[in-house]
């Protein structure tokens, strides 16, 4: 008789892990950008826009990086214009609204991953506590993509660093996550594409971990990482499989499971 699976969660990355990212042209959207603060009043040339926006952004990316301090975009575009002579504060509601139109075509970018809804499902009907904790610098477009692609039904928890303040692979992001679901580190998994984001930041703390390959982070970035997740997937479908490895649950027990439920539910 197999013992009981101290697991109590399981938390995901969000970006690359969950979804993924198809047709999108940042710059499209930094020329989006830069015609909406023009209409807001805004006057600078295109490329000396671009410098300043680069230059703020690259202090910024320093920070975010190395500090682990989130920033969010607000801030680094009010000092871009900043320095082109504008007096502006990251509360300017001509910049949010500019904002928001620079995220428009990332937001329609992003589509759910094969097995995503699935595993989630799966989880949710087995009784796990869901967490998402997501390293992004405007945290509107997370809450937008969970409702977009229907995930966000999924979550008990969800964590955006821009909200938060921190960024993963730092520690209390991680602590924040299970302090909300209330569970300790060795009742969680954690699902993530990135070494050292992902999996070493969860791993610090003793979370279990499953990488998964994405289109940012192939196996070949695990390999240089030299991360050692709990367990390795090729994709969110052979993600399924580490979580029951870890959990100690048969897969067929619960495909089972929720093959009974479904074929109730299409009965009613």
């Amino acid at each position: 008789m197999l013992a009981l699976s101290p697991i109590k969660a399981v938390m995901f990355d969000f970006i690359g892990t969950l979804v993924s990212v198809k047709g999108y042209n940042l710059e499209v959207s930094k020329m989006k950008l830069y015609k909406a603060l023009c209409e807001a009043g805004f006057n600078v040339e295109h490329e000396k826009f671009l410098e300043a926006y680069a230059q703020a952004h690259e202090k910024y990316r320093v920070i975010r990086y190395q500090q682990l301090v989130e920033v969010t975009n607000a801030i680094w575009i009010s000092e871009a214009l900043n320095l082109l002579g504008f007096k502006t504060n990251p509360e300017d509601s001509r910049i949010k609204t500019a904002v928001n139109l620079f995220f428009e075509d990332y937001l329609n970018s992003l589509k759910t991953r094969k097995c995503a809804k699935k595993l989630l499902k799966t989880l949710s009907m087995e009784n796990y506590k869901l967490g998402l904790i997501s390293n992004f610098t405007y945290a509107p477009l997370i809450y937008g993509a969970l409702r977009k692609t229907g995930l966000n039904r999924f979550f008990d928890v969800v964590l955006v660093s821009a909200d938060v303040g921190w960024r993963k692979p730092h520690v209390k992001i991680f602590e924040e996550a299970l302090k909300r679901l209330g569970v300790k580190a060795d009742e969680a998994i954690y699902v993530g594409d990135s070494p050292d984001e992902d999996i070493k930041g969860a791993k610090q703390l003793g979370i279990k971990t499953i990488y998964v390959a994405s289109q940012f982070y192939p196996l070949e970035s695990l390999q240089k990482s030299m991360q050692s997740p709990d367990n390795i997937a090729k994709n969110l479908c052979e993600a399924e499989k580490g979580i029951w490895k870890i959990t100690n649950l048969p897969q067929r027990q619960i495909t089972k499971c929720c093959c009974f439920a479904e074929n109730q539910n299409n009965n009613i």
